[in-house]
């Protein structure tokens, strides 16, 4: 069951540094660590509408109206990091800083990418993505080598590959609406 630290440990290998107990230690790792990893646990969790980190809720709209361009506004999740659908809506939305802006009526349901902070919670091929993310960022500050750095790109580019081919299975296909250009030669 991987832990924050088993992950940053993961990367510190990856770039060739000492291990770390805990993500308050007195080394250099370990600061590093401790600064990088939230950051980049949420950036990668951004990246992709991961299967593991998927959320679906119903938000009510809020009294005050968008100023122009939409009737209606809804507070997003706190854990919020990524908004993936609206459902049952033909109407057009958009996120605009931590509210959703639409013409649809409230309530309104929507599926998201939330902050899963629990790493057991994941996918394995999304842990090893984390690590080798965090593996990049980390490289600059503890190794100073641009080889390492290329090397851990690389990497985190084939495993974040992986990982996102994996998680796009673990579901139906999505159907193919045709629209006016498909069925204008019928």
């Amino acid at each position: 069951m991987p832990s924050a630290v088993d992950i940053c440990n993961r990367a510190l290998s990856r770039v060739g540094e000492a291990r770390i107990t805990s993500l308050s230690d007195d080394s250099k790792q370990a600061r590093a660590c401790s600064s990088a990893y939230t950051h980049i646990r949420d950036e990668v969790l951004r990246a992709h509408p991961w299967n593991s980190a998927m959320a679906r809720t119903t938000l009510a709209k809020l009294s005050d109206a968008p100023a122009f361009g939409y009737d209606n506004e809804y507070q997003l999740p706190a854990d919020c990091l990524r908004m993936v659908e609206v459902y049952d809506t033909t109407y057009p939305w958009v996120v605009e800083g931590k509210k959703l802006l639409s013409d649809d009526g409230s309530p309104i349901s929507i599926r998201y990418v939330k902050r899963e902070e629990d790493p057991n919670q994941w996918d394995s091929l999304l842990v090893s993505a984390v690590a080798a993310r965090l593996a990049l960022e980390l490289c600059e500050e503890l190794t100073q080598s641009n080889t390492k750095k290329e090397d851990a790109a690389q990497y985190y580019e084939v495993l974040l590959s992986r990982a996102r081919m994996a998680d796009g299975q673990e579901q139906s296909p999505m159907p193919f609406e045709e629209d006016a250009w498909v069925t204008a030669r019928y």
